[in-house]
């Protein structure tokens, strides 16, 4: 039987629409969920709903942030290393989610190295050494001289056990050849909350979270962590200058996927979070927030993460930490 000349020209363009390849398609053609595995109002929970909200116009897909907490960051996690690999499902956490955890939890559900692919690290901020208002040490000299001659008398609170304020205190008495009484609250507000009421000497808290407090002169900052002193508190100085090394920290929040995501889609992903966390919108209300603007690459993420697991490893083992059950 002789097919007609415009039969077969519908043929052949039926079958060429049959052959167009899924890696055709455009991506994304569906909302994208971004996983934080923490109670809303947050750090983590705050970049990811900046960033995702000016990213959405020109992704040209609803971002939909879903809030998953538990096992300070583990259940949500864990939740997006299972998750296919096929762009839909973001994680936006913290350093405790990427590093700490994985320090601290020898059957933590995921591998931080092994489970994701990084897109980004978004933000930092350094911690800052703050103490109750009615502190008798009014430097680092005279504290560290009264941490020796009082050796775990005086309390450091912080938001929870393997938390960063937690493991920044470890560390700082790890340098210093100091020691104290570990006090650990559920978050970060109560724990200010205790410090200003003098029931609590001390903490490593995030230099955004306690700026307010110290300006009202309910607590005391005599300190921070970062490599440079910082804008928002110029005449604090940092612990490296002081003369201790090796506490130099941050916290951090930072983009990941699913191992394996397809290129094209880890590309348009990559690049539509950057664009976003360096517009002047978004990166003016992050700065005004206290954090640092990193926007990296995968690449250079991926690294930092090791480096980070390595480095709060060692500080676990020191320390004799374990994991809250």
């Amino acid at each position: 039987m002789k097919l007609s000349l415009k039969a077969a020209l519908g043929a052949l363009a039926l079958l060429g629409a049959l052959a167009i390849p899924v890696q055709a398609q455009s991506y994304p053609e569906k909302p994208v969920t971004a996983i934080v595995p923490f109670p809303p109002g947050g750090a983590s929970d705050t970049v990811a709903r900046l960033v995702t909200q000016s990213m959405q116009e020109s992704f040209g897909q609803p971002i939909v942030v879903e809030n998953k907490p538990g096992a300070n960051g583990a259940s949500g996690a864990s939740l997006v290393a299972r998750a296919p690999a096929d762009g839909y499902t973001l994680l936006v956490g913290s350093i405790g989610v990427f590093s700490i955890n994985s320090a601290l939890r020898p059957d933590l559900e995921y591998d931080p190295r092994k489970d994701f692919d990084m897109l980004t690290i978004a933000v930092r901020t350094p911690n800052a050494l703050v103490a109750k208002p009615d502190l008798a040490a009014a430097d680092i000299k005279a504290l560290i001289e009264e941490l020796k001659a009082k050796p775990k008398t005086l309390l450091f609170a912080s938001s929870g056990i393997g938390s960063s304020d937690h493991l920044t205190a470890e560390l700082f008495w790890q340098k210093t050849g100091t020691s104290g009484v570990h006090v650990p609250y559920k978050g970060g507000a109560p724990a200010q909350k205790d410090l200003m009421g003098s029931q609590v000497d001390l903490s490593f808290q995030n230099l955004g979270a306690i700026l307010g407090h110290v300006k009202e002169g309910k607590m005391k900052l005599l300190a921070v962590t970062s490599s440079e002193r910082v804008s928002q508190a110029p005449d604090v100085p940092t612990l490296k200058e002081l003369g201790i090394e090796g506490v130099e920290v941050y916290s951090w929040q930072a983009f990941a996927v699913p191992k394996g995501l397809p290129a094209d889609a880890k590309a348009k992903l990559e690049s539509g979070i950057l664009a976003a966390l360096k517009s002047p919108a978004v990166a003016s209300k992050l700065q005004e927030m206290g954090f640092e603007v990193i926007a990296n690459d995968g690449a250079a993420s991926t690294t930092y993460v090791a480096d980070e697991i390595n480095r709060w490893t060692e500080v676990v083992k020191a320390g004799g930490i374990a994991a809250p059950k």
